[in-house]
């Protein structure tokens, strides 16, 4: 069983790559991965049947959680309740955000 992750891996993959987030962890009760936004980049994604974390690690922009924006800045937490629309929008800097599923 893996213990240890280097996100910056997963960063450059996703640079590369043409989905914007991976999961690293996916376990019974917990998963856990990092979503990598270019400027501008559309978030397509569509509520989860999970709570959810997000601990930005660089970026800016907004996100949405119903119908209200909360500015997106780095070392800035939010937590999205399970069947919540939600995604991220406007950012002008790449956008870092390591991800947390539960429950």
């Amino acid at each position: 069983m893996k213990l240890d992750y280097s996100i910056d891996k997963y960063i450059q993959m996703l640079r590369k790559d043409k989905d914007y987030f991976h999961t690293f962890i996916d376990k019974p009760g917990l998963a856990v991965g990092v979503l990598v936004l270019a400027p501008g980049e559309e978030d397509s994604q569509e509520p989860h049947d999970s709570n959810e974390v997000y601990l930005v690690l660089n970026g800016d922009g907004f996100l949405r959680i119903g119908s209200k924006d909360y500015e997106v800045s780095t070392n800035k937490m939010f937590f999205v309740a399970k069947d919540t629309q939600h995604f991220f929008h406007r950012n002008t800097k790449e956008l870092i955000v390591v991800y947390f599923f539960g429950g």
